[in-house]
């Protein structure tokens, strides 16, 4: 610095010391006075952080409930699992804390059933198989994570081709566990990110068959392919064995049907 220079700094925001009410649309599949399932839009943010002080589906659901378990507040209350903004589809959430525990635990035996659709670059991708790494955060980029780690917590996906269609296949996959971006980290390393998820991916765009060329990069989509379709878990009170589906949405679908009217063009 010298003598008659000026500094200037943007000091960002803070960061949410509480969720608060705001009402939103919800998508709500089934509720009880013990928990609630939802049909979660990609886009929607699941709690405030950095980055997202508000909107986020916590604070729409405080504002229709007014109150949800207190475990994980002040900024995550009920939240047992995560989906990432971009990803759509059903999760549970805990209105009480002993259903929270109870859903917890459901989740770390491996009895919660977590499945998946998710539209991927096939590059030779074998029929089934599970993939097991390690995982943490990215070493370069705190931000991002990899299964690419000599320490960290195990982390379990299973997967099955669906349908293919080339260059692309439908694939159905289940969680063991449910580390941050674990399904798309697992896909992407294993050399078949998913469609739309250029953070973990890269953008690009088929050339041939023309059909595909003019939907754009990624299919024309703007998230990663990716929805969480089914779930299943024992109710934490009665010990009812509750099952979930959700449709694909419009925009997966949409490239889906894409997909298969180009085969063979």
């Amino acid at each position: 610095m010298k003598a008659g220079q000026r500094v200037e700094v943007d000091v960002p925001p803070p960061e949410p010391v509480e969720a608060v009410p705001q009402p939103m649309a919800l998508d709500v599949v089934f509720e009880d006075a013990d928990l609630l399932v939802i049909d979660k839009p990609a886009g929607l943010v699941v709690h405030p952080g950095a980055g997202n002080p508000d909107n986020t589906l916590v604070n729409g659901l405080l504002h229709r409930y007014g109150e949800l378990s207190p475990l994980g507040a002040p900024l995550r209350p009920g939240i047992v699992h995560r989906l990432d903004g971009g990803t759509s589809g059903l999760m549970v959430v805990a209105r009480t804390e002993a259903a929270h525990r109870a859903l917890a635990a459901q989740i770390e035996a491996r009895e919660m059933e977590r499945r998946y659709r998710a539209i991927v670059w096939d590059h030779g991708l074998p029929d089934e198989g599970v993939l097991k790494t390690l995982y943490g955060r990215h070493p370069a980029d705190r931000r991002r994570f990899t299964g690419r780690v000599a320490l960290g917590k195990p982390a379990e996906t299973a997967w099955r081709v669906v349908e293919r269609l080339p260059p692309c296949a439908l694939l159905e996959l289940k969680l063991a566990t449910g580390r941050t971006h674990q399904i798309r980290v697992h896909l992407s390393e294993a050399g078949h990110p998913i469609v739309g998820d250029v953070e973990y991916g890269r953008r690009r765009r088929v050339e041939r068959p023309p059909a595909l060329r003019a939907l754009g990069h990624e299919l024309g989509l703007s998230r990663q392919a990716l929805h969480a379709w089914r779930l299943g878990f024992r109710h934490p009170r009665t010990g009812e064995a509750l099952a979930f589906e959700s449709p694909l949405p419009a925009d997966i679908a949409a490239a889906l049907d894409a997909l298969r009217s180009a085969q063979g063009s």
